[in-house]
């Protein structure tokens, strides 16, 4: 089909319901593309946002959701999709894209940006011109859910299962919330301690308020006192742990081996078949972890069209320049980090 019969939108109220149906639809669609993220960034972070779909005769044919991060700290970037693992376009066929694509380029001439980044799992623009990718940063994990809860448990390799075991014995309360602040509250504590800014608690709010029960807070609690949380998202027959943290009590009573099994559990009763563990930057601890549960990681694809400069954007805590920053973030009391976090964590979509 000719792209000529493609015509190119901008996400409206009107729109919304026939976008999502899309995107339930669409084989390369994921819970990143649901429309209700324009919401979400907006109100959370003050971004302006730009989901534009491509229609033929009437008919959705592809979507390409888009948010601009700008900052005097980390630059002028339009991604899609910002905040979030993936977002690229998801389209019917190739004269969708190639009509998002000239109209997503377009937009990032309109609005000055130093670059326009799609983030996918397949790089979709190899050959095109001036377009780079970075396919050695992200991996992402998955594995399939069996509907048995204890086949689950023994999937996961001998020595991370008797963590999970230990977790089990430990009289931990696994609850699942309606409130996500109990989620944000143990995520600020983690991340502080990792050295990163904490998004604001508005954020956590807006997801469970726009996701509603795809979005779950499941909470885990030792005594009555939060040791880890997590916020996952289900999409199809999916689920995705998406932002969790622990206290420092949590290692020792093996509160996330716990929490991650839990969710497995939860998911398979409900009829979900594949458990994503998100990504992971190479060479963390995070994908050390994941792969102990006996996952193996697929590289995600991040492509750019730089406008200004030729090299590719790195703001990441593996960046030696930021070492200093993350080691002094680590040192903050937890409400001063609480206070200023949010200010600088808007700019890292």
């Amino acid at each position: 089909m000719s792209d000529r019969q493609v015509v190119v939108k901008e996400l409206g109220p009107a729109d919304i319901g026939r976008w999502d149906g899309f995107v339930e639809r669409c084989p390369n669609a994921t819970f990143f593309h649901r429309a209700g993220w324009k919401r979400v960034l907006e109100e959370s972070f003050g971004h302006r946002t730009y989901f534009l779909y491509a229609e033929r005769g009437g008919q959705l044919v592809g979507v390409l959701p888009l948010a601009q991060v700008k900052s005097r700290l980390f630059g002028n970037a339009l991604t899609a999709m910002a905040f979030c693992v993936q977002g690229g376009p998801a389209t019917e066929d190739a004269a969708a894209k190639a009509a998002l694509d000239r109209r997503a380029l377009e937009l990032a001439d309109r609005l000055d940006v130093d670059h326009l980044e799609y983030r996918s799992e397949t790089a979709t623009q190899t050959g095109q011109d001036g377009w780079l990718v970075k396919s050695d940063l992200y991996v992402a994990f998955r594995r399939a859910l069996e509907a048995d809860p204890e086949k689950n448990l023994t999937a996961i390799p001998r020595k991370q299962r008797a963590e999970v075991r230990k977790g089990l014995e430990m009289g931990l309360d696994c609850a699942v919330e309606d409130a996500a602040d109990n989620i944000w509250a143990i995520y600020a504590e983690s991340v502080r301690n990792l050295g990163t800014p904490v998004f604001a608690r508005r954020y956590f709010r807006a997801l469970k308020a726009e996701f509603g029960d795809a979005c779950e807070c499941l909470v885990l609690r030792k005594d009555g006192r939060i040791v880890s949380g997590v916020l996952s998202f289900y999409f199809r027959d999916q689920v995705l742990p998406y932002y969790g943290g622990g206290s420092h009590a949590a290692r020792g009573l093996r509160a996330n081996e716990l929490m991650y099994y839990d969710i497995m559990r939860r998911a398979s009763t409900r009829g979900v078949k594949l458990f994503d563990f998100g990504r992971s930057k190479l060479g963390t601890g995070a994908y050390a972890f994941k792969k102990n549960w006996g996952f193996k990681p697929v590289p995600l694809n991040y492509e750019y069209k730089l406008r200004r400069g030729d090299r590719l954007p790195d703001v990441n805590p593996l960046n030696p320049k930021y070492r200093l920053m993350i080691e002094t973030w680590k040192r903050l009391p937890l409400p001063v980090a609480n206070t200023i976090g949010p200010w600088v964590a808007r700019s890292l979509g």
